[in-house]
């Protein structure tokens, strides 16, 4: 017989929109459980340094700071489960959920947390450099760039606005694009070609990042050009892969409320879904700012509105 366990507040995903949230939901007596998921800790467990979260005046490792969350959202009460949600039905409460273990899981309220990954190119140079000079994330990542050249993988929003913020720290940034125009808005193209400190790669795709295993490790790119064959390369110190991300939505499609790529559609202002007591939080549902921070904001803005919700549900 499966093991089976109930909740008022069951949490799904583990980055810091989870934890937080959990963190939250246990203050407030919810007793929550949650579940791990695919990849525990979220995205920042493949991510090295990390600057730009508050209260660490020195970087902290990304690994590290998910360890703490997952720390402190145990040490106030929360019931942990390592496990990959293989099935959910959210059409009656209690919501459930079912577990590749064959763990049941039911939850007068959910929290999903499941976040988003970075699309990659799936090169083998790219997997070796990761986190030694390549990235999917510019906002986070460009500091570490502070006086050298870099490039952006992709022609899309994504990639041009990542160009341009990268400006800010790199003495060059190339934008390498697979087509002869861009894809991105018009007005982001009118300010990249006007950026002094922005070339664009036509019609050229990434073949392989080159660098050294040890520090500083990317030290250039070799690129290919779709129309001609031929090859080049490009001494440079970081590349950024743009070409978007991914939300990880599938268990839910059909169910709850999704744009047309596929994130959960939540009222403004709020973490909640067309489905009274279903809540999301973090990159499942946030496409605009995708910070470790922003996350664990709208982990904090979930517990709070089930809190609130199971309080209207009892009078």
């Amino acid at each position: 017989m499966s093991d089976s366990h109930h909740t008022k507040a069951l949490i799904l995903g583990s980055g810091p929109a989870g934890y937080t949230a959990a963190i939250y939901a246990a203050r407030a007596s919810l007793q929550p459980i949650l579940v791990k998921g695919l990849q525990p800790g979220g995205q920042l467990t493949i991510t090295t340094d990390v600057e730009n979260y508050p209260g660490f005046a020195e970087a902290v490792q990304g690994p590290d700071l998910m360890i703490a969350m997952q720390a402190q959202a145990e040490h106030v009460g929360t019931e942990m489960f390592d496990d990959i949600i293989v099935e959910a039905d959210l059409s009656k409460r209690p919501f459930t959920l079912t577990g590749d273990s064959g763990t049941v899981y039911t939850g007068d309220t959910l929290i999903i947390c499941t976040g988003a990954q970075a699309r990659w190119l799936g090169l083998p140079s790219e997997e070796k450099y990761m986190g030694m000079g390549v990235s999917a994330c510019a906002t986070c990542d460009g500091f570490f760039f502070r006086g050298k050249e870099v490039c952006v993988i992709g022609g899309g929003n994504t990639a041009v606005e990542e160009a341009i913020y990268l400006t800010n720290h790199a003495t060059k940034v190339t934008l390498i694009h697979r087509r002869d125009e861009l894809r991105s808005e018009k007005i982001l193209q009118e300010r990249a070609m006007a950026n002094p400190k922005i070339e664009i790669l036509w019609d050229s795709v990434l073949e392989e990042v080159l660098g050294q295993d040890s520090p500083p490790g990317v030290t250039g790119v070799r690129v290919k050009n779709v129309k001609t064959g031929d090859f080049s390369e490009l001494d440079l110190d970081g590349v950024f892969v743009a070409i978007g991300h991914s939300p990880n939505t599938e268990l839910f499609k059909g169910q709850v409320d999704m744009d047309n790529e596929n994130y959960i559609l939540t009222t403004p202002g709020t973490t909640q879904t067309n489905i009274p007591g279903v809540y999301a939080a973090g990159d499942v549902q946030d496409k605009i700012y995708r910070q470790a921070v922003t996350a664990a904001g709208t982990g904090c803005m979930a517990a709070l509105e089930v809190e609130k919700f199971l309080a209207e549900q009892e009078t």
